[in-house]
């Protein structure tokens, strides 16, 4: 479960984390009334669960009320990587003097939490990684025990703070770790984490990402969190027919049948060099109605530029699976982006009966499904 950054802010302010004074609006109005009341130079923020807002146009700096208002009208008016604008945050803007990143997340191929820092914030993290790794500290924590004041004075030091602020970025780590480990988080970011002009540390932007297996005890943000008006309506859609999918922020549609399945082949189609767009698991037993609700899904986002299909039918029909899509083509005349399949398994020599008569040519090898794809998208 992600959370948007107000949200995300709401909690770092509860854990003593600072955060800019601000407050989240829905209309241009309301906005403006924010900025009367705070009376000083503000950042209006799009509220989406995707990164590269500023980039997209997103955010925007304002120090007069129609300014603002006019900004938020247009920010309202977007439709970042397919998620519509809803609200919009209104915060002071903020003196900046360096901007630093840092966070906490889950690494699952180690199994461990992972605290990872730099003197380089303000731009997407991966960016940092691939053109100065060097510039990026990494420290595992050790499950049983969780962060340790030296792994925070190793931070210090890997950063070169001066002395006169190790204390508050101290006690901020710790904040940050706290919060990260009682909210039961896989991610707990702040990019960028700003020094001020005065010399005082502020959370610029906050990430969090509640685990979904721990919801159950996180009342408090399930109930005030879930169901808002911000919600990337893809997922909602999904979520009312009943599929598994959660968007991602690439151009290659992926379907499948098994969690396993699903992340195995966003893997493969990443090894090629394909981005995928989402996880779309339909489970055991899919029949021709759910492929095809899951097709539709899939066309629907703007994004897609292809969309590979790969089925493994135990539970599943093949054919089931062939009929579902043909019964999409037939309602459309044809399908918007490139399709690619491959159905192996129960009934898939029946399968390749229904699919004879279309254009769709189902590759086997899964490996060979996914350079397919890949090379059509780009």
């Amino acid at each position: 479960m992600r959370l948007l950054e107000y949200q995300a802010k709401e909690l770092f302010a509860k854990g003593q984390i600072p955060v800019p004074m601000g407050e989240v609006a829905h209309t241009p109005e309301k906005a403006g009334e924010i900025f009367a009341a705070m009376k000083k130079k503000v950042a209006v923020k799009a509220q989406v669960k995707v990164g590269g807002r500023g980039k997209a146009g997103g955010v925007a700096l304002a120090d007069h009320a129609s300014t603002v208002q006019k900004e938020a009208k247009r920010i309202l008016e977007l439709s970042i990587k397919g998620i519509p604008v809803r609200a919009v945050l209104v915060e002071e803007a903020l003196n900046i003097a360096q901007e630093y990143y840092l966070s906490f997340v889950l690494d699952r191929d180690e199994s461990k939490p992972l605290l990872i820092a730099s003197a380089m914030g303000g731009v997407d993290i991966e960016e940092v990684a691939e053109k100065y790794p060097q510039e990026i500290k990494k420290i595992y924590l050790d499950p049983n025990w969780g962060l340790q004041d030296y792994h925070i004075r190793q931070l210090i030091f890997a950063l070169d703070l001066p002395q006169h602020l190790h204390k508050e970025f101290f006690l901020l780590v710790k904040h940050l770790y706290r919060l990260y480990e009682e909210k039961d988080a896989l991610l707990a970011e702040i990019n960028p984490l700003v020094l001020t002009q005065e010399g005082k540390w502020v959370a610029g932007d906050a990430k969090m990402e509640i685990d979904d297996n721990a919801l159950y005890r996180q009342d408090a943000i399930k109930e005030k969190y879930t169901l808002i008006e911000a919600e990337d309506p893809l997922e909602v859609k999904a979520a009312e027919e009943g599929l598994a999918y959660v968007r991602l922020s690439g151009n290659v549609g992926i379907l499948g049948n098994g969690a396993g399945l699903v992340m195995t082949t966003l893997d493969l189609v990443q090894r090629f060099g394909g981005k995928p767009a989402n996880f779309l698991d339909l489970g055991g037993g899919s029949s021709a109605a759910k492929v095809k609700k899951g097709i539709d899904l899939l066309v629907s986002d703007p994004n897609v530029k292809g969309i590979l299909i790969n089925i493994f039918g135990g539970i599943t029909r093949c054919d089931e699976v062939a009929k579902g899509l043909l019964t999409v083509i037939e309602e459309k005349g044809s399908l918007p982006v490139p399709v690619v399949i491959r159905l192996v398994g129960t009934r898939q020599e029946e399968a390749m009966e229904v699919l004879k008569n279309s254009d769709l040519v189902p590759i086997l090898n899964m490996e060979e499904a996914a350079k397919k794809i890949v090379s059509l998208v780009q």
